[in-house]
């Protein structure tokens, strides 16, 4: 069963369906090097889910079959391969299109959010991590696995600032530039759990990593 609430939101007619398509033929080839990172902090996942940017379902295999997924996922053509990746899993999906910044939910309504590689797309990331916080219950947790910016004067660092307005265009406003686990930290919550890791893939800008729980 599938339920859609939607707000006002535009799908860009290019980069919409060109992401929908590149992560539903690539996303399973990313995953295999971001699986170990996932495994771990995706681990136990309760039967109500909250998930920003889910995308076309890459974190569908992390949750148990019958349980709910309550997906905030504002780009259109990604929802056919989201619906049909819950069909094949058994995950209910409750499928909301709203941008992370506002999705609608209830005040402490959420026990657990996740996200992957989606705090770098959003216009706002202290602003989704406010509305993560507004969202998660006492006790909740922000489960997260997202590439950061590399450390100043590496080579990996100089091709993502040479790189930033091209991959920026491509992958919808996505940032290789940014100190995310330093937001987490100042974001409020009780306490943040990061690491830091590097994948070696051809998409250098995306190597540099990390992952962790945010406690409310």
């Amino acid at each position: 069963m599938t339920d859609t609430t939607t707000t006002r939101f535009e799908t860009h007619t290019v980069r919409g369906p060109f992401n929908a398509a590149f992560f539903g033929v690539l996303g399973p080839v990313l995953d295999r090097d971001l699986r170990p990172h996932k495994r771990r902090v995706f681990a136990d996942l309760p039967p109500t889910v909250v998930e920003l940017g889910s995308g076309v379902g890459a974190n569908m295999p992390y949750l148990t079959p019958g349980s709910t997924l309550v997906a905030v996922e504002p780009n259109v053509p990604m929802h056919r391969g989201l619906r049909a990746a819950a069909d094949r899993r058994g995950v209910h999906l409750d499928l909301r299109q709203r941008p992370a910044e506002d999705t609608g939910l209830d005040d402490g309504g959420a026990g657990c959010v996740i996200s992957s590689l989606v705090l770098c797309t959003v216009a706002d990331p202290a602003a989704v991590l406010a509305e993560v916080r507004r969202i998660l219950r006492p006790g909740g947790t922000f489960r997260f696995v997202e590439h950061v910016a590399a450390a100043e004067g590496t080579p990996t660092r100089a091709l993502q600032r040479a790189l930033r307005r091209p991959w920026a265009w491509t992958f919808e406003g996505c940032s290789c530039e940014r100190d995310l686990a330093g937001l987490l930290r100042d974001a409020g919550f009780a306490r943040v759990d990061v690491d830091a890791y590097r994948l070696h893939t051809p998409f250098v800008p995306f190597n540099t990593q990390i992952a962790g729980v945010a406690h409310a």
